[in-house]
């Protein structure tokens, strides 16, 4: 059985899970007015001890995504990496934990209202892909993309997963997993909340941050794993038709992690099983993760 959730950091203070409160009329409810981060804490299967994944990194695009949303006060970066820290601690997980850490207008306003800003974070058991191993379907949505200059897609708001909710939702309803967004201009963008890739003779391929993706922490982290291990990245624009002609496909994100794609638009993806580089990829993530390798011991804080 899984672990359970019983404490949430709100305003840096350690408060019974169900007791965390916010208006419903908050702006941050009320118009989206909210920035948040997934992050990870994995468990090492020698030492036990958890780790959390690349939380710099994550609190870096945070800042960013605060100082984009104009909110006044925002929390500091220690504020927040305290905040981390302490709601995994005080939940005492005997197993990975999914961490939420969101940063909102709390008080009630209208549209252009700046403050007061809150924030909260918990720690949760969250289960992995079941496909991890086997494969996603796909399959290409009719929705397009979020655009940059309409509400852009680089800023981790929570306004915007609604736009692939929408996608995922229909995906869902056609049969597939997930679905796969194109930008306005026909270009392969990413998933619904992960990035994509495929690789093409032996080449690993991302789309571009011009193609309207979240710069991802997981997608940056792949291509390091993938140059160390001798496999060629591109970053480039990508097309539809690459997807159905291309060897191995997978998504990769804080929260799906790294999970093969078998089929997509009921096309089989090269023979439609999980693809040696993506595998080879996996392993290497799960790894780095876990600290079950020496490498980049700097991508791993240490709960104490």
């Amino acid at each position: 059985m899984a672990w359970t959730a019983h404490t949430i950091i709100q305003n840096g203070k350690a408060i019974p899970f169900e007791e965390a409160r916010i208006h419903p009329l908050a702006v941050g409810l009320a118009y989206g007015a909210s920035v948040f981060e997934g992050i990870r804490a994995y468990i090492n299967p020698v030492t036990k001890r958890l780790s959390v994944f690349r939380l710099e990194e994550h609190l870096v695009r945070l800042d960013q995504g605060m100082k984009f949303m104009r909110f006044d006060d925002p929390p500091s970066r220690d504020e927040l990496r305290q905040g981390v820290l302490d709601s995994v601690k005080a939940n005492a997980p005997d197993d990975d934990a999914y961490i939420r850490l969101q940063v909102h207008i709390e008080s009630l306003g209208n549209q252009s209202t700046t403050g007061k800003v809150g924030w909260v974070c918990a720690a949760i058991p969250r289960e992995r892909s079941p496909k991890r191993t086997s494969g996603l379907a796909l399959g290409v949505s009719s929705w397009t993309r979020i655009a940059d200059n309409t509400t852009p897609a680089r800023i981790k708001a929570t306004a915007n997963y609604h736009a692939g909710r929408i996608a995922t939702l229909q995906s869902k309803a056609d049969g597939y997993d997930a679905p796969i967004l194109l930008t306005r201009e026909g270009k392969v963008s990413e998933s619904a909340g992960a990035c994509l890739c495929l690789v093409r003779d032996g080449v690993m391929i991302t789309p571009a941050r011009d193609s309207d993706i979240l710069e991802s922490v997981t997608r940056t982290t792949v291509m390091q794993l993938a140059a160390e291990l001798g496999v060629p990245v591109e970053e480039r624009r990508a097309d539809r038709s690459e997807l159905y002609v291309a060897d191995e496909v997978f998504l990769c994100g804080t929260g799906q992690e790294l999970v093969p794609v078998a089929t997509i638009d009921r096309l089989p993806v090269g023979d439609g099983k999980p693809g040696a580089i993506t595998m080879k990829l996996q392993e290497a993530y799960e790894s780095v993760v876990r600290g079950t390798t020496d490498a980049h011991a700097e991508w791993r804080t240490p709960v104490v």
